[in-house]
């Protein structure tokens, strides 16, 4: 038996989940927000229900990891030091050079780096979490796991750009996608669900959560997706725009001022349900204010759905049909008033569902047995992946 620790490091946090290997056992959890900030948050979940938060200034992603290990043994989670045998991370951006998950070298970790314009807000914080864990822990077995490894099985004609050939072949500029360790998670699940060998079956992933990805998996493989050379493409999401006319940059860079860097970060962090809304990126407060009447908040509830939907719709034509929707994420998990919003559109596909099954809360199919296409609602799990990947490497 052995404990690996699954780690997914943001720019300002650090979230991770302990395991017990091979059982696939959660030992413990936990996150560390504001990292970099005042009053960060450090909080660990473990036990019967048990929980330690404290509430401190962590300056980086070293300290934060220093904090972590020493609370588990704190918490007498582990004795000490040696009982982790394994680290993964989530790394968002492989490029075309990380197919699969990888050992992590120092040659690997410079190629990560090197990456970050693929995720520039992602690929930089993951490598500060791999380095923050070698030095405190250099001897233990270290995983990279990507998000684009999945989408890396997608064909020419859907990661292709239609742009001239030397901006493929000189700089590597095409879609790549993200969230793949969810979708192949969830497309895995359903597949059981389905009562099928996944490579018998054609199935449409929809990750929608703060960031949201549309998948179209054929036979267990993706075949397209929604987000492209970098996550900011696809579907509205919650401070992203999702996909726009490039001529817009040339255009609002002649009329407001702003420089393309400036652009592009409003495009990441100031667009999408908040950018529309004016009040929120969260789906539930943009629920709330549409409810009491907010015609902003409705507008862009309609945007997001119009959408989710239309990237669904397109998949049903990649794959000629599927066998499932899937829903997972934190606003396909738990917004109701969402699932219903993109289903009721998709009544044409010949989807019916359970109606008074759709509360937050739900998990498993959602759609009645006359359904011609079947809706599961099933949680994510991309920690346990990473877990497991990791074990595989050691």
């Amino acid at each position: 038996m052995s404990k690996t620790i699954a780690i997914n490091a943001g720019s300002s946090s650090l979230k991770w989940q302990l395991y017990l290997m091979p059982q696939e056992e959660v030992i413990a959890k936990g996150i560390v927000e504001r990292i970099g900030l005042n009053d960060s948050i450090f909080t660990v979940k473990y036990g019967e229900d048990q929980k330690f938060e404290v509430i401190q200034d962590i300056e980086n992603h070293e300290i934060a990891v220093q904090m972590l290990l020493d609370q588990l043994i704190s918490l007498s989670i582990l004795e000490n030091y040696e009982e982790i045998t394994g680290v993964g991370h989530r790394v968002v951006a492989g490029g075309e050079l990380f197919k699969e998950s990888t050992l992590i070298t120092d040659e690997v970790l410079k190629q990560i780096e090197d990456l970050s314009d693929l995720a520039p807000l992602h690929n930089p914080a993951n490598a500060s979490g791999i380095r923050a864990f070698k030095k405190l822990l250099p001897e233990i077995t270290s995983v990279a796991v990507f998000d684009t490894a999945f989408h890396t099985t997608m064909p020419a004609v859907a990661y292709r750009y239609p742009v001239p050939n030397e901006f493929y072949e000189k700089y590597a500029a095409r879609k790549y996608g993200a969230h793949g360790t969810s979708h192949y998670y969830v497309s895995q699940e359903a597949a059981k669900l389905l009562g099928k060998d996944v490579k018998e079956t054609k199935i449409i992933t929809a990750h929608i959560g703060n960031g949201g990805s549309i998948t179209a998996v054929h036979g267990g493989e993706s075949v397209d997706t929604s987000m492209g050379f970098t996550p900011l493409a696809g579907v509205m999401m919650g401070t992203r725009s999702g996909d726009i006319d490039p001529s817009l940059i040339p255009y609002l860079v002649g009329k407001t001022g702003l420089d393309v860097a400036q652009l592009n970060d409003a495009f990441n962090k100031q667009s999408g349900l908040a950018g529309i809304s004016e009040i929120s990126s969260d789906m539930r407060e943009i629920i709330e204010a549409k409810e009491n009447g907010n015609k902003k908040a409705e507008l862009a509830f309609d945007m997001y759905v119009n959408r989710v939907v239309k990237y669904i719709g397109q998949y049903f034509a990649v794959l000629n049909g599927a066998d499932a929707i899937v829903f997972t994420a934190g606003v396909g998990e738990n917004s109701a008033p969402f699932r219903a919003a993109v289903l009721d559109q998709l009544s044409w596909f010949g989807i019916d569902y359970v109606k008074e099954n759709n509360v937050f809360g739900f998990m498993g199919e959602l759609s009645t047995s006359e359904s011609k296409v079947k809706v599961f609602v099933i949680p994510t799990d991309e920690e346990l992946v990473i877990a497991r990947d990791v074990e595989k490497l050691k």
